[in-house]
């Protein structure tokens, strides 16, 4: 049996045309959501959710593309747009009865918060983002040889065949890499939680790359309108990121405030998986942003 997120309900709601989310459901009391990361699923949360459900209602959803929820064919370059993400976000929330809620990302589901926060400000109103830039910024500051720590994303980037066929070929490996390298503790990822990870992403090649590929082409017209025309994020916003810049060159707390005036960034020391190696960090700064 694979792993759950003990004393949560599971849940399939239907959000879209032919789109449900597998969603965690527990706690009870003001609502927030918790969107996982790559190349993961929302057993990401287990430890934050846990602690956070003796007084919240906690919603761990996983991403449309990702684990247990649909995998919609990509038609037209926007399915996996964070756009639509984001609105799968709103409706679910709301078909659990929460027409406002706070929200928090890691990696990839951060990238959807952004976009439900710029999108929903109505709907969102805490935002926290861990271990990630804005679509536009990260874009901006990879360059030269430091830019190959980002190598996937160049590679997910490309017209729709060779990724799929290449990561397709050896699907363990290509997330594994990742599981690996990013981590300072491998303790962190026990064994079944990363058996479950692995089976989740091969069985999700497809519609993983149309998300990555949606991050170099939709996501950069959408972030680029809202810069253009001054949109920003309207709710308390707190960042949780490694030392990314003093390795590659920008201060990722300045490119953050940009699109976050009511910004506090913090600066972990622990590796990319922040919810599972440092979980008592992530749910102090959730409650800390909960409570401004």
């Amino acid at each position: 049996m694979e792993p759950r997120i003990s004393g949560f309900d599971y849940q399939r709601v239907p959000v879209a045309d032919g789109v449900a989310l597998n969603a965690a459901v527990g706690g009870s009391g003001r609502p927030i959501v918790l969107l996982h990361g790559f190349p993961q699923t929302h057993l990401m949360w287990r430890h934050v959710a846990a602690d956070l459900a003796a007084d919240h209602t906690v919603i761990c959803p996983d991403l449309r593309g990702y684990g247990d929820s649909d995998k919609p064919a990509d038609t037209g370059g926007s399915t996996y747009s964070k756009r639509a993400m984001a609105a799968d976000v709103v409706a679910l929330a709301r078909a659990l009865g929460h027409d406002r809620f706070a929200l928090a990302g890691h990696d990839r589901g951060a990238l959807v918060a952004v976009r439900a926060g710029l999108d929903h400000p109505d709907a969102v109103t805490h935002l926290a983002s861990l271990d990630v830039l804005p679509t536009l910024d990260m874009w901006e500051v990879m360059h030269g040889v430091s830019a190959a720590v980002g190598f996937h994303l160049y590679l997910m980037a490309q017209p729709a065949g060779l990724p799929e066929q290449l990561i397709g070929g050896s699907p363990d490996a290509f997330f594994g890499h990742f599981l690996d390298v990013w981590s300072r503790n491998p303790e962190a990822i026990p064994a079944d939680v990363r058996a479950a990870y692995l089976r989740a992403s091969r069985e999700a090649v497809t519609s993983i790359v149309a998300d990555y590929r949606a991050s170099a082409g939709v996501d950069v017209e959408h972030d680029g309108d809202d810069r253009r025309a001054g949109n920003r994020l309207r709710m308390p916003v707190s960042v949780l990121q490694q030392d990314w810049g003093a390795a590659m060159g920008f201060d990722g707390a300045a490119l953050w405030r940009a699109w976050a005036p009511e910004l506090r960034h913090t600066t972990v020391s622990c590796g990319h998986f922040m919810a599972e190696e440092a979980p008592a960090e992530v749910v102090k700064a959730l409650r800390d942003l909960l409570d401004r």
